[in-house]
């Protein structure tokens, strides 16, 4: 799922934080007072499992 501006603007909080994916370990969380935080989710070596 790819994640537009204008859905990340339209996004409310909830009680507890949650995140949403966009792709390739691209996540991001949305806190209950309304911060948003990007992060990444990296793998040294995903051939490795």
């Amino acid at each position: 799922m790819s994640l537009s501006d204008a859905k990340i603007r339209s996004i409310k909080p909830s009680d507890k934080p949650f995140k949403l994916t966009d792709s390739h370990g691209l996540y991001l969380l949305i806190n209950p007072g309304g911060s948003r935080l990007w992060y990444l989710k990296i793998e040294k070596n995903p051939a490795l499992r």
